[in-house]
């Protein structure tokens, strides 16, 4: 099967700074400047590769109740949502180490038991999924019990600078620097858009970002400035017809798809109007949602066990395949032609090869603790998968040799 990579080319100009003569009696000579030398760094194309081999695996220590982990655009840095520990880790991911811990101040609030499907007495700062903006600058993170999102600056933590009074709900942050007496200190806003707030997912210029609120049935649109704290106001609030998750924004088609986990259906969003334009029937319970550059939605079912490429056009379901019980997060390989899908009670994480009509079983790999969480880094040589285990508190580092 033949596999296509976009390259992308940069034509730089560079131009002389010519010195103009000096008004005199006598003109002066003309003096000509070389141009300094460019050193500009061009972004080199990834080797193509059709194959991944399974190489080894490392476990990390991480915090209790880990929900999801995200990459930086750059691979350097892995972000890990800690919910029952109430924190987010840094990890370096060349030394696998946790340089900065960002840790919320717990204050009381109600939370939701899964299990027996009732309110529990809880905390408020409990964080759930994530997403950067602004070149990276800004980590926006859902807090599970407090009704809305937070906003941490990483380019700079002095732009952490929310302070108490003015009517803005703040929370506080407490930064972590492991092995070292070194603390920092700040107020984050609390931006707040609906009850128990999941899936966070942004346009690709980071003018909007959206929302999902799973006990609201809402999705919230906020239109973002990183100029200004709070750094986004909410413009729009959508309704859904059931409990909402996962978030696909298609940029080139100014769509945004939504799962509707408690149904079955994918709730498509006009991202000029800000309303639902069409309501896509699928298979049921939708949890997550990713999109490929070629217009493939990618859609694990929880309760079903079952992932499925459809297209985005049409809403039909191209092809399907089974996986291990209750598969959660889904996410894409760089050249999106391999998917990997971790499974909570089956304790595995399921890779496949996405072919031009069907997903090819690649390998189950264990993975103890109840995976949920997933992202990944890539270079020439290999891909790691940095999976969170919700129940005991590791990350699973699973390393694939490219081929």
């Amino acid at each position: 099967m033949q596999i296509l990579f976009p390259f992308f080319s940069l034509l730089l100009f560079s131009t002389g700074c010519q010195q103009a003569p000096a008004k005199q009696e006598a003109p002066r000579p003309v003096i000509v400047r070389k141009p300094a030398r460019d050193t500009t760094v061009l972004p080199v194309p990834p080797k193509p590769y059709s194959r991944l081999e399974f190489e080894k695996k490392e476990i990390l220590k991480a915090a209790p109740g880990t929900k999801s982990v995200l990459f930086n655009s750059a691979g350097t840095k892995l972000y890990a949502m800690n919910l029952e520990g109430m924190s987010v880790y840094e990890f370096d991911q060349a030394s696998r180490k946790v340089v900065r811990e960002f840790k919320f101040k717990p204050t009381r609030g109600t939370g939701w038991d899964y299990v027996k499907s009732q309110p529990i007495a809880s905390f408020q700062e409990k964080p759930v999924e994530a997403c950067f903006s602004h070149a990276d600058k800004i980590l926006w993170v859902s807090l599970h019990n407090a009704g809305g999102i937070v906003p941490v600056r990483l380019d700079t933590l002095h732009g952490n600078a929310a302070k108490p009074g003015g009517g803005q709900k703040i929370k506080p942050v407490t930064v972590i620097y492991p092995g070292t007496a070194k603390r920092d200190s700040f107020h984050v806003p609390l931006i707040e858009t609906g009850k128990t707030p999941k899936v966070i997912a942004r346009s690709a210029d980071s003018k909007y970002l959206l929302v999902s609120n799973w006990h609201s049935y809402t999705i919230s649109v906020l239109e973002m400035d990183e100029t200004r704290s709070p750094y986004g106001r909410i413009i729009a609030t959508v309704p859904v017809s059931d409990i909402p998750r996962g978030i696909a924004v298609d940029d080139k088609n100014k769509k945004s798809f939504v799962a509707i986990m408690g149904g079955s259906s994918l709730a498509v969003i006009n991202n000029e109007t800000w309303k639902t334009d069409t309501v896509l029937p699928v298979l049921h319970s939708p949890r997550h949602i990713v999109m490929d550059t070629s217009g493939h939605l990618f859609v694990s079912y929880n309760s079903i066990g079952t992932i499925a490429c459809i297209d985005a056009g049409s809403g039909k379901q191209l092809f399907s395949a089974k996986t291990h019980a209750q598969p959660r997060t889904i996410v894409l390989s760089k050249n999106h032609k391999f998917i990997f899908v971790t499974c909570y009670t089956s304790d595995l994480v399921d890779v496949y090869k996405i072919n031009a009509d069907n997903f090819e079983k690649v390998a189950s790999l264990p993975c103890e603790g109840h995976p949920v969480g997933v992202d990944i880094y890539e270079d020439d040589t290999k891909l790691e998968a940095w999976v969170c285990s919700y129940k005991k508190g590791e990350l699973n580092v699973y390393t694939f040799k490219k081929k």
